[in-house]
């Protein structure tokens, strides 16, 4: 039995971002249609370091992907001028549970949450969508940029970050892609970047809300994807309080996203404010966004399906691309 290896290059080689959004609608419809196990994920808090290390198993039965992932979320990594996300996800064979692939994970989950955002905004953003504002300058929010490009015929882009180097770098680096708006450029606040933005993308490490209700535009749609934690508002509970909210996991959001458990625990809002599973959309169990001016909020906590239809989108691209290196086991 052979062990596939796929580093960062191979794994990017192996994601293109529409095959990619594709198969994370797939995973979002098995989870809601009940044909995916998902373990609750574990965590460990590594306070001394400020960090945590996540371990999330997931089998989808429809396709046959079963992988674990293990990720390691450090803030203070930015400082030694490191990623804040390290990961690495194991494909296993479903007849014999042999490992067949080992994959650079922290590329795969910043494409991943990318296309989840993607397929989010294929659904519920108004087709019209032009102006894309990014909060954030990391890894995330690049994938999440080239996502919303993927799906919408987006012009122009505004990016706001507290590290104004990291934003001239990511806009640099924008500019350069195939898929680049006409129009980039760098806000000097959030209020600025969200001014007239019809899809707005929240993708920073702030523990608490990074932009205003009042800045929103009628008809906008927000993915957010900072907040995992019961603790940390990226999201301020007036902007969750008016829009049509949904999510990729209820059990999921409701026990980790700072974003819902404080409103709640303010009486903002009740569990039932979530109108659905991005998963439920897919299989047309709910219709979304059904009016131009509603707020639409897809509030993502990062679940294992996604990874294993990644990792397996990512694992049979490899066998036919050559990718990767082989080792006996």
């Amino acid at each position: 039995m052979e062990l596939r290896i796929l580093g960062a290059d191979d794994t990017r080689r192996a994601l293109p971002m529409g095959e990619t959004i594709e198969a994370m609608k797939h995973a979002f419809g098995q989870l809601s249609a009940g044909t995916a196990s998902v373990p609750p994920r574990s965590h460990i808090d590594v306070d001394d370091a400020e960090g945590v290390s996540l371990f999330m198993p997931a089998l989808l039965a429809d396709t046959d992907d079963l992988a674990l992932k293990v990720v390691s979320v450090f803030p203070a990594n930015i400082k030694r001028g490191l990623p804040t996300i390290h990961a690495l996800v194991v494909v296993l064979d479903l007849e014999t549970g042999i490992p067949i692939a080992l994959i650079e994970g922290g590329t795969l989950t910043a494409i991943r949450t990318g296309a989840g955002s993607g397929a989010a905004t294929d659904l519920l953003a108004r087709s019209v969508a032009r102006r894309v504002a990014i909060l954030g300058a990391g890894v995330q929010a690049r994938t999440q940029l080239e996502a919303v490009c993927t799906v919408r015929a987006i012009e122009s882009v505004s990016i706001f970050s507290l590290d104004t180097d990291q934003s001239r770098a990511f806009a640099d680096e924008t500019v350069a892609k195939p898929w680049a708006p006409t129009t980039v450029t760098l806000a000097e606040t959030a209020s600025e970047a969200i001014a007239n933005a019809d899809v707005i993308c929240t993708a920073t490490t702030s523990a608490t809300p990074v932009f205003d209700s009042s800045d929103l535009k009628p008809g906008a749609h927000i993915n957010a994807i900072g907040s995992f934690t019961p603790t940390v508002q990226e999201v301020e509970s007036a902007v969750v309080e008016r829009s049509v909210l949904i999510v990729d996991s209820r059990e999921a959001a409701l026990a980790e996203t700072g974003d819902l458990i404080i409103p709640i625990q303010e009486g903002r809002i009740s569990e039932d404010h979530i109108q659905a599973e991005l998963g439920e959309i897919v299989n047309g169990h709910h219709p979304g966004r059904t009016d131009a001016d509603q707020i639409t909020l897809y509030k993502s906590v990062g679940i294992a399906v996604q990874d294993a239809a990644a990792a397996g989108l990512a694992l049979r691209r490899a066998e036919q691309l050559g990718l990767g290196q082989l080792i006996e086991l």
